[in-house]
């Protein structure tokens, strides 16, 4: 019975080691960032791993985490990040606070990035939205500036005109909070300002949008 306890442990072990994710894959599916919805768009289908006898989409785990991974590396090269939301609020603005971003939530002001006498004038770096339907405003001025585009995208979201697509449920609380956590520990610890995930002091209730009333 040791012997077989011992076995059972290397295996998860070994698991664990394979798969090598940010966080566990149970904290990952707690939060929901895999699922996806009915619809079902041409561009989203290289990130959808399953579809549910209801019709629901399932995103691909290992996909959203090593997007996670490539676009922390590749925002910690930069001095100007610009994130953009229309309705999400606390997620963007803890996430740019802890990395030194440029946070814009609500209405995103025509003109902001092409404007240069515009009060809102902004010359970002990258561009991140956290849905290309309701940010297709700051989008459309990104294209025009030719900036790198990042978008939080779920099965349902066109990826025209993106750059960078991250794969995840980008309408729940608790997987949008994940996804702002990880790229933010993950920056700190590509710039080398933190050296690993026990540094990170920020806990991730701190990013969960409250519940609408």
């Amino acid at each position: 019975m040791v012997e077989e306890d011992v076995k059972k442990k290397e295996k998860k072990t070994e698991k664990k080691k394979k798969e090598d994710l940010l966080v566990s894959r149970e904290r990952y599916l707690q939060s929901g960032i895999h699922i996806g919805t009915t619809i079902k768009t041409k561009d989203m289908k290289n990130f959808i791993y399953k579809t549910l006898s209801n019709g629901l989409a399932v995103m691909n785990l290992k996909m959203i985490d090593d997007r996670i991974k490539m676009i922390a590396r590749f925002l910690a090269t930069k001095n100007n990040i610009l994130v953009v939301s229309r309705k999400i609020k606390k997620p963007v603005e803890k996430f740019a606070s802890i990395i030194g971003a440029k946070a814009v939530v609500g209405r995103f002001m025509p003109g902001s990035l092409t404007n240069p006498n515009s009060e809102n004038f902004i010359e970002p770096d990258v561009l991140i939205v956290t849905d290309p339907f309701l940010d297709k405003q700051a989008i459309k001025e990104g294209i025009k500036v030719r900036v790198p585009i990042i978008a939080l995208c779920n099965t349902f979201n066109n990826t025209s005109f993106v750059d960078i697509v991250l794969p995840c449920n980008n309408k729940g609380r608790k997987s949008i909070a994940l996804i702002f956590y990880l790229l933010s520990r993950e920056i700190l610890k590509a710039r080398r300002e933190i050296e690993k995930d026990e540094d990170f002091k920020f806990k991730l209730e701190e990013f969960i949008e409250p519940k609408e009333k």
